[in-house]
């Protein structure tokens, strides 16, 4: 009787068995059928429905078996393609599907190596081959990283809590840990770059499926690039918490490398149409975390990624998929071949158990039909809490977005109001440049007077030229100060623009977040329809079995308040998901309003920079005809200079006035140069009209240097022969002519453009042809001593001062033994003074020194210091004559101190020692300034030198004049006791007695005017006519100037050249 009774357990276990075997069989035919269609050799993204059922495959089995027996077989090697999608699947699996598939996968990681080895060193037509090696390694790093650490799942989606716990609190496991994030988001990283860059290097888009094939796994990139920034940056700063700043630099710089690619990346994909339906990408912040304040991390948000659940549409052949546990399949395919056993029982015992199977049979399709509406149920419900969290997103990022634009507003109020300063700045330098240009027209009328008030004239120009230099360096602001404005008005052009794209973007956005909520609605709405059909279903199958028994009935009761509880959930979630409607509405209304207000603002802004507009307009063609007013003042000024030396060729005057050929030829290389900057600043100014800087400073020299070319070529006619003398006279009127032609040119707008100085060069090379021709031969016999005589001198004269300041120590240490009282007060402060001079002279002559050092490397070239003094003989000449002069007068001043103090010399002596010394100085600067670099360091430690040695002189005569005044008696004038007759005649006395002295006088400022006469003369002579003619020793003690005629007085002569100090070559020599 057991073995009859157990005979119904027994066939239904074999019907069971024979269902999962044909499940089990559907299932493997499913998977085969999609892992064939989404793994292909077809150049087309995967196709979500296929990678779908894959995925769910793996949940059913709680692993990824099959995937992987099926996928061993396919011919990765033979495609890159294929191998291609065979990643993107893989890593679809990793992420999504069944957490044993972790495992799974581990397994063929040496499968996975291989394949990447193999594409990384062969190269296909498509390109696939490197993104594949690319690829492949990054899945490899992928499942390293979550073998090692399996709390954080391969979809890296876990809490901060979970962080911490995986890297603990050994400080050590944390630095490991972000070294392996840093790794893993490099991985991610190289990927999306060569993805993007093959799509910039080649035809296809994001719209073609070539193009789409290579972008679909970025998608996954994405999602995992979004967790691994958080997590790095939570791990960074927990490690800035227990370690120096120091120490981890090199994780800084390299999170900044990797911000700034992720941010890229972020950018180039948000871009994309492709992107645009499938994901929504976040922003990341501007600038970097400051990992050095840790209060930074509260204002760190974490990117979140979403996705849109956007159902493809099925094919034919797929419109009903076979569900996962197929339970009315199964009695249809076993009835066939237990029917006859039925019937066999059925005759033999009759039914067994009243039809106990049939019942034992619905009772297990409803159960299985309760757990699959408890799945679904489940699945509501997290689809209900994911929603929330998208609209949560969403929300915080539109809240962002209009934080972003309020501060985009106000830094464009802030950019206007700069730019309202920026232009009333430059109109009060507009007012301050035409109050000069005023000046610079007075000073150019005064500037023709006549020659007679030469002097004046020569220092009234420089002041001009000092003026003209302002005004350019103003006008070269103006120009970048109207540039900047561009930039700012374009910067403001774009901001706008940007405003009004993020504006509609926004709205766009809005209205589909509202779509898609709607439409999530209604759809939660028919499936809870269903699920409700489906329950009522359910309910009649449950009444219909009340038979079954109170277990059956205690079940069902369960199942009902179960039903229940989920019917309340799903009511909660209808609400919550309606307040966040409401929320939305309200946020919208607000975007609404603030849209509104910011097209309002941006039209005032736009209004206020068309004003701004027109006003650069005019102050850009203001700016042209100021430069050209610049033009015409400077080609007006050189057009005065070259004139004034044209004239100069038929002054009488000017016929006693000579030249050196050198010094001629000098002039006429220097003007071939300026042409060359003439022709440069020509060449500019016609390419940008609003900046004449460039040729107003080219023409400036040109005029000066071709005057000082004309002048100089006819003072050296004045000594060349008949011949060479009427060619270079004729030359240099030709010069003149063809340069006022040249100036005239430029000074049309019509004729400016075909304006060349091309003329004016060939008439300044037959110049220097002529200088060159006119070159003394053989001069230079003698002078190969020059060098080692100015070092000799420049010793001298050392020793001369240190000397200077012994004797004055000595003579300080006697009058403290010999004086005292006011006397000894007087002579000290006198010898002090002496002894700061004598400092500053020292210190003056270490500067010139330095800086006759500095010429003499900087010039000579490959030629020896010898030969570089022997070719600059007169400069050299100048360099001893000047250095004589300051040791004698070193040496004299300390004579006349020494009488001062013994009172047997008068204070008078000191002081005119002391003005002998402070020109003395000057000349030796003056000789050393002539060959040096304007912008020298040792030129201006020279000048200050020589400011410093005036300075001391004027105390030392101050000095001396209040001792004089405390020293000499003034006798009391007492004349109570004269009559009135006395009076008159010692009134008569003191007349006669000025009368005297004035006539004394006169004669000795004769006396002195003839002394200076003679000294000029003598000091003309070449110091090698000196020595034979007079019987001297050594050098003269001044300067030689070019020619022996009689020069002015030092206190009426013009400023010397800026060539030739103290030598003046083309001054107008005037009589005494």
């Amino acid at each position: 009787m057991n073995s009859i009774r157990q005979v119904p357990t027994r066939v239904k276990n074999k019907r069971t068995e024979t269902n999962l075997g044909a499940e089990r069989e559907h299932f493997e035919k499913q998977q085969l059928s999609s892992i064939s269609k989404a793994i292909n050799s077809t150049e087309t993204p995967v196709k979500e429905k296929h990678a779908r059922r894959i995925i769910l495959g793996t949940h059913r089995e709680k692993g990824a078996y099959t995937f992987w027996s099926y996928a061993i077989g396919l011919p990765l090697p033979s495609s890159a393609v294929l191998s291609w999608k065979f990643c993107h699947v893989l890593h679809k699996i990793l992420r999504d599907g069944h957490h044993n598939s972790l495992q799974d996968c581990m397994r063929h990681h040496s499968n996975i190596v291989e394949m990447g080895v193999m594409w990384g060193n062969l190269r296909d037509k498509y390109g696939y081959g490197q993104l594949v090696s690319l690829y492949s390694k990054l899945l490899c790093t992928k499942l390293k990283f979550h073998t090692k650490h399996t709390e954080i799942r391969p979809n890296l989606e876990a809490s901060d809590e979970l962080l911490e716990r995986t890297a603990g609190t050994d400080i050590n496991n944390v630095f490991q840990l972000t070294v392996e994030v840093f790794d893993y988001m490099d991985a991610e990283l190289r990927l999306a770059e060569t993805v993007l860059r093959q799509l910039n290097t080649s035809i296809a888009i994001s719209t073609l499926t070539s193009g789409q094939c290579r972008l679909a796994p970025l998608i996954q990139v994405i999602q995992d690039c979004s967790h691994l920034y958080h997590y790095t940056v939570k791990l960074l700063f927990k490690l800035h918490a227990c370690l120096p700043a120091d120490t981890l630099q090199g994780h800084r710089d390299r999170f900044h490398d990797q911000f700034h690619s992720l941010k890229t990346f972020f950018n180039r994909a948000r871009d994309m149409l492709y992107f645009k339906r499938l994901i929504q990408i976040p922003r990341l912040p501007d600038s970097p975390p400051n990992f050095l304040r840790a209060s930074a991390l509260a204002e760190h948000v974490k990117p979140m990624v979403v996705i849109p659940d956007e159902e493809e549409p099925e094919e034919q052949e797929d419109d009903d998929p076979e569900p996962l546990i197929d339970v009315s399949d199964g009695p249809q395919m076993s009835s066939a071949p237990t029917q006859p056993q039925v019937d066999i029982f059925d005759q033999a015992f009759g039914p067994p158990n009243n039809g106990f199977d049939d019942r034992d049979l619905q009772i297990d399709s409803l159960k299985q039909e309760i757990e699959l509406l408890k799945a679904e149920l489940e699945k509501i419900k997290a689809e209900a809490q994911r929603y929330i969290t998208q609209l949560k997103s969403q929300i915080n990022s539109l809240e962002a977005e209009l934080e972003e634009q309020r501060a985009q507003k106000q830094r464009a109020l802030v950019e206007n109001e700069q730019l309202r300063m920026e232009l009333e700045a430059t109109r009060r330098r507009n007012a301050e440049h035409e109050s000069v240009q005023a000046t610079f027209v007075e000073a150019e009328k005064r500037a023709q007077a006549t020659e007679l008030r030469y002097n004046k004239l020569k220092e009234k120009h420089a002041e001009l030229v000092a003026n003209h230099a302002e005004l350019l360096r103003k006008s070269a602001d103006t120009v970048k100060m109207l540039s900047a404005t561009q930039q700012t008005q374009e910067e403001v052009a774009r901001t706008k623009q940007q405003l009004a794209f993020e504006v509609d973007r926004i709205k766009q956005e809005s209205e589909m977040k509202l779509e898609e909520q709607k439409f999530e609605m209604d759809k939660l709405r028919r499936e809870l329809e269903e699920r409700m059909a489906e329950i009522q279903k359910v309910k009649a199958t449950l009444q219909s079995s009340e038979e079954v028994g109170k277990e059956i009935n205690s079940s069902m009761t369960a199942l009902q308040a179960e039903k229940e509880r989920l019917m309340r959930c799903v009511s909660e979630k209808e609400a919550e998901l309606s307040s966040l409607k409401q929320s939305a509405q309200l946020k919208e209304s607000s975007l609404q309003q603030e849209r509104d207000r910011s097209t309002k603002e941006l039209g005032e802004l736009q209004s206020k920079l068309r004003e701004k507009s027109n006003r650069e307009e005019q102050l850009q063609q203001k700016m042209l005809e100021e430069q050209f007013s610049l033009l015409l003042g400077t080609v007006t000024e050189a057009e005065s200079i070259i004139q004034d030396a044209v004239a100069k060729l038929d002054d009488p005057l000017h016929v006693r006035c000579t030249s050196s050929p050198d010094y001629l030829i000098s002039r006429a290389e220097a003007t071939l140069t300026s042409i060359d900057k003439v022709q440069k600043g020509h060449a500019d100014y016609l390419k940008n009209m609003s900046d004449a800087g460039g040729l107003l400073r080219a023409l400036t020299q040109f005029s000066h240097l071709t005057a000082d070319t004309i002048i100089n070529g006819s003072a050296t006619a004045h000594m060349a022969p008949t011949d060479h003398a009427d060619r270079l006279t004729e030359n240099c009127r030709s010069c003149g002519t063809q340069s006022l032609q040249f100036l005239r040119e430029l000074k049309s707008k019509a004729s400016l453009k075909g304006a060349d100085p091309a003329s004016i060069r060939i008439v300044i090379q037959k110049i220097l042809q002529l200088g060159q021709e006119l070159r003394p031969k053989g001069m230079d016999v003698g002078k190969e001593e020059l060098g080692d005589l100015v070092d000799k001198e420049m010793a001298a004269t050392s020793a001369a001062i240190e000397e200077a300041v012994r004797r004055i120590d000595e003579m300080m240490n006697q009058a403290r033994r010999d004086t005292q009282g006011v006397k000894l007060e007087v002579n000290e402060r006198i010898l002090n003074n002496c002894t700061d001079l004598m400092k500053a002279i020292r210190m003056l002559v270490v500067a010139s020194t330095d800086l006759q050092k500095e010429i003499v490397e900087g010039g000579r070239g490959a030629a020896t210091v010898r030969e570089f003094y022997a070719r600059n003989s007169r400069w050299t000449e100048g360099l001893i004559s000047a250095s004589k002069a300051v040791g004698w007068g070193a040496t004299q001043m300390v004579d006349s101190a020494d009488k001062v103090v013994l009172h047997t010399g008068k204070y008078e002596e000191l002081i005119v020692c002391s003005h002998e010394i402070a020109a003395s100085t000057a000349q030796l600067v003056a000789a050393s300034k002539v060959k040096a670099d304007r912008g020298s360091k040792r030129l201006s430690t020279l000048q200050q030198a020589s400011r410093y040695v005036n300075e001391m002189a004027a105390n030392l005569v101050a000095s001396t004049k209040t001792g004089q005044e405390q020293i000499e008696d003034k006798d009391t004038m007492d004349f109570s006791g004269m009559s009135l007759i006395k009076l008159k005649k010692e009134e008569m006395e003191s007349q006669v007695k000025v009368l005297e002295l004035e006539s004394m006088l006169d004669n000795e400022r004769l006396r002195l005017g003839e002394l200076r006469k003679k000294h000029y003369e003598i000091a003309g002579v070449p110091l090698d006519q000196l020595s034979e003619d007079n019987s001297l020793a050594g050098p003269v003690a001044k300067p030689a100037p070019s020619s022996p005629k009689p020069s002015k007085p030092a206190l009426m002569k013009k400023p010397a050249l800026a060539q030739k100090p103290n030598i003046p070559p083309k001054t107008t020599v005037r009589p005494l």
